[in-house]
């Protein structure tokens, strides 16, 4: 009975009781209430649908205009087994919307002179980093940024997912897959056949090594460096890169359908828990490349970093970058490339383009974007990675803007 959306529904409703509006006698207002509610209404409507076709255990969606909450509801649990219900503060991996926290930590390492964007990653580093095949042409910050450094995510990368923290350091990983005497190193599974700044395929390991880049730089663990620098300044005091830094308390359980497939395969396996209501529980796991996809926050808490990009990097008198970093990092950077930005990308809709990310992993989807010249933006999290979700996202966007023609 625990997937029956009717059943499952804990939102608040965010807009003034009618009978409040008729008591200060302001009709213009009772008039736009009625439409705002019957927008908010067929949001919820919205949301409803798609958990009684998919089916997920929790969904959490929150739109964001002018600045501030406009409609939030969340539907079923964070936790099936001890029906805790899934809600906006409820913690969760991120997936690779973590790329837009790791952007941020460089972009402000830049701002401060430490680093050039288009520099050779080995002035960086006590280790060097080449495509073998092209020992002469350097890989640069942008390079890492913009997925055009031609470092593939190999075997290696697939097989570090394990329950618990990372068994080994950010440092160690990084040096051991992209040097030649490292015992992750494949020449022909760790890089792709093109130059880097020739061509353009998402890499996952170009985020670590940006992490690492910051910890050189910083002289600061990662973790460290984004808490003192990012989320304490935003008031994000249940965010971490660690599982050990999340109340667990508030932690999401994250769960992956019970088939044959995933049984089998080794990558999922491991991280299989138990069988609940027709899922699999997944461990808290981790992976060594963590600064690609590993950060753990909430819709609430991520609101306040999604907030501050909205408003030229700034939320409520914290500047975490400057108003013309924000403008460069949201400017599409590889030629003939309609996406991508400086770690986020783009995703044209209508009229509008939004600016964020998305993230999936296992037992993890997730989406963040905005649109600054609306001033809308929305987050959702979904603790497993089936179903439509950018569907979903696109219905929410429609209707948050249907009472503005």
């Amino acid at each position: 009975m625990w997937n029956n959306p009717s059943f499952l529904k804990h939102g608040e409703r965010i807009f003034l009781p009618l009978v409040k509006l008729f008591s200060i006698g302001l009709l213009s207002s009772f008039v736009a209430c009625s439409s705002a509610t019957k927008v908010q209404d067929a949001r919820d409507a919205a949301a409803a649908a798609y958990m009684e076709e998919h089916k997920p255990p929790g969904l959490a969606v929150c739109v964001f205009k002018n600045g501030a909450l406009d409609w939030s509801y969340a539907y079923g649990y964070a936790d099936i087994e001890k029906k805790i219900p899934f809600a906006s503060d409820i913690v969760m991996n991120v997936g690779s919307i973590s790329k837009t926290i790791t952007t941020t930590a460089v972009l402000q390492l830049w701002e401060k002179g430490k680093l050039d964007l288009d520099a050779d990653v080995n002035e960086y580093l006590d280790f060097s980093v080449r495509n073998p095949r092209y020992p002469d042409t350097i890989i640069s910050v942008r390079h890492l940024l913009t997925h055009t450094s031609s470092i593939k995510d190999g075997m290696a990368y697939q097989e570090s997912y394990q329950c618990g923290e990372a068994a080994i350091s950010l440092s160690e990983w990084i040096s051991n897959y992209l040097s030649p005497d490292g015992r992750f190193y494949d020449e022909h599974d760790n890089f792709y056949d093109w130059s880097a700044g020739t061509d353009y395929s998402y890499s996952n390991v170009a985020y670590g090594l940006l992490g690492l880049i910051v910890e050189e730089l910083s002289g600061q663990s990662f973790e460290a460096y984004c808490q003192e620098n990012i989320f304490s300044p935003l008031g994000m005091d249940n965010s971490s890169w660690f599982i050990s830094g999340i109340d667990a308390s508030k932690r999401a359980k994250q769960y992956a359908l019970t088939t044959e497939d995933n049984e089998n395969i080794d990558f999922m396996a491991k991280l299989i828990k138990k069988k609940v209501d027709g899922f699999s529980e997944l461990c808290d796991y981790s992976f060594y490349n963590y600064p690609d996809g590993l950060f753990k926050s909430s819709v609430q808490q991520l609101s306040y970093f999604m907030l501050a990009m909205m408003n030229d990097g700034n939320h409520e008198g914290k500047q975490i970058l400057k108003a013309s970093t924000v403008a460069e990092m949201l400017n599409l950077q590889v030629e003939g490339n309609d996406v991508q930005g400086l770690g986020w990308k783009r995703l044209d809709y209508g009229d509008f383009a939004f600016w964020g990310h998305s993230g999936r992993d296992p037992g993890v989807r997730t989406h963040m974007y905005f649109n600054a010249e609306n001033e809308l933006g929305i987050i959702l999290f979904q603790n497993n990675d089936e179903g439509s979700t950018i569907e979903l996202l696109e219905k929410i966007y429609t209707l948050a803007t249907a009472n503005e023609n």
